[in-house]
């Protein structure tokens, strides 16, 4: 017995041991301690205690001091800017991008954040569409449609008016407020079509797009109409964008040469120029950026710029192509949009959107999703800086995430779109940014050999396309909370978490407008 006792007791010994072996492996493989950089040098500073202990003095003396004075101005003035697919994991890289983790997003200094839930009302993942119905409306909707709600379905050819919604634009027209609306999209496109447009389907554009879809342009009007012809967008004050072709016919070719996608004989810019002469208005058409500077302001009363046949380029295409002296930058729209604007004494809504962050990510090709966010980030300095926080309040969000992720162990300061400095277990490297889906699987992966050696592959071009876990061809949205950020009058309204169709019930109450005015809250 004593024999036996002996042996299960070196077994039990023998398998702690073991066991500990295994997870020590095991923490060393979660948390590795890796080689230091040699391009690393700490700052001094970060080094000391007290710099720590005094920053966050710094940040915790600001929070006091905002809540001990609550900004409940009515806002005069509400501008939303909108990152199209601006993830939290974007945020953090494009600081990564910009130098240092440390550095901050302009917008990251707004003294209030919160989380927006961004779920559709038939699909967990949500599209530009029914969000934007939700951010700009205050209803949640079904992925794919716009200005409708959930009781209209994607594509219904026949739909009532009695189930579209209104958006924050409309509410601020009857105020008395201008509106308008600036895009690096298409300006038919999602996101800016929800502050005027209702239709069941957000191809819809051009009356083609009714046709392909085998419903009846007579019944359904398309988004480039209702821009034109109906109400909120016919009061539109400034419309600055992309998507020229949706304007014209086929038969009929822009400045530059390229034909129109209507098939109606039309020629909407046309039809908003004769509009605003009826009005006995000043309304100014521009297509580039010399027009928009060549525009006296201050005499116009009505500004359409379309400054590309569909979207405008990327902002580092702008740079790398030399289409900035073509084409005006996020920046150079806004400050237009509010010069404008501001002549109104009632005040405005202004939508702003980056609506490439978005597209670059379904094509992983991160360098071009965060330097457009790092312009993004401009324009809303641009817009703080012309502004007043004691009149106009400032809201900052993203209509949903994407699958991008920071992975790996990067060194501080290490290139956000270098290789991380640890190999995987095939004993091949891996790109700190990286999707879980999209084209990128393609270029990093081979059939014939596995996972293709980046050693030598400069990660860092902007065409290049980020490794991706799933093969698709267009990567997918994310379904995870995305932040708002806030900025002058009842600025602390946006804290906590909740549904992406607040926001504009929030904006609205600031504003002392539409259904949620002050004194309509409890009818």
């Amino acid at each position: 017995m004593v024999k036996i006792g002996l042996i299960v007791c070196f077994s039990a010994l023998l398998f702690i041991q073991v066991r500990s072996e295994l997870t020590d492996d095991r923490e060393n493989a979660q948390h590795p301690r890796l080689a230091s950089s040699r391009d690393f040098e700490a700052l001094d500073e970060e080094l000391e205690t007290r710099f720590w202990h005094d920053k966050a003095q710094s940040i915790l003396a600001d929070k006091l001091a905002s809540h001990n004075k609550l900004n409940e101005n009515r806002a005069k003035n509400v501008i939303l800017f909108l990152g199209d697919g601006m993830s939290i994991h974007t945020i953090a890289a494009t600081r990564a991008f910009m130098g240092d983790s440390n550095k901050q997003v302009f917008f990251e200094k707004f003294p209030y954040l919160g989380l927006s839930k961004t779920y559709a009302v038939d699909e967990r993942t949500p599209d530009s569409a029914s969000t934007a119905t939700a951010y700009l409306t205050g209803v949640k909707a079904n992925y794919g449609t716009i200005g409708v709600n959930a009781q209209v379905q994607r594509g219904d050819c026949v739909t009532n008016s009695s189930n579209h919604v209104h958006s924050i634009g409309q509410w601020a027209q009857e105020a008395g407020k201008w509106a308008g609306i600036v895009t690096t999209a298409r300006v038919t496109h999602a996101s800016p079509a929800g502050v005027y447009a209702h239709v069941a389907e957000r191809n819809w554009e051009h009356d083609g797009e009714i046709v392909n879809s085998k419903c009846s342009p007579d019944i359904n009007t398309d988004t480039a109409r209702q821009l034109v012809e109906w109400p909120v967008g016919q009061e539109l004050r400034v419309i600055l964008g992309g998507g020229r072709s949706n304007f014209r016919d086929q038969s009929q070719h822009d400045e530059v040469g390229v034909a129109g996608l209507r098939t109606d004989g039309r020629d909407l810019i046309h039809d908003w120029q004769e509009i605003k002469k009826r009005q006995g208005s000043e309304g100014r058409y521009v297509w580039s950026l010399k027009g928009l500077k060549e525009t006296d302001l201050s005499k116009t009363d009505y500004l359409l710029g379309l400054f590309d046949t569909s979207h405008l380029p990327y902002h580092g295409d702008r740079r790398r192509t030399h289409y900035e002296d073509a084409e005006p930058s996020l920046s150079d729209m806004t400050e237009a949009a509010i010069d404008l604007l501001s002549k109104n004494e009632e005040g405005y809504f202004l939508f702003v959107e980056s609506g490439r962050i978005d597209m670059a990510h379904h094509a992983t090709k991160a360098r071009k999703a965060l330097e457009d966010t790092q312009e993004f980030a401009a324009a809303v300095e641009k817009a703080r800086k012309m502004t007043n926080d004691e009149d106009t309040l400032i809201v900052v969000t993203s209509d949903h995430s994407h699958t991008m992720s920071i992975n790996g162990y990067p060194y501080r300061r290490q290139n956000i779109l270098s290789l991380a400095p640890n190999l995987a277990d095939d004993e091949l490297p891996f790109t700190i940014l990286s999707y879980a889906n999209g084209p990128g699987f393609i270029d990093t992966y081979s059939s014939e050999s596995g996972r293709i050696d980046l050693a030598h592959v400069d990660t860092t071009n902007e065409e290049f396309a980020f490794q991706a876990t799933v093969p698709l061809s267009s990567e997918t949205h994310g379904a995870e909370d995305v932040g708002v950020f806030a900025s002058g009058p009842f600025e602390h309204l946006f804290t906590g978490n909740f549904e992406q169709s607040s926001i504009p019930a929030m904006m609205a109450y600031a504003a002392n407008i539409g259904p949620f005015a002050k004194d309509k809250l409890n009818e």
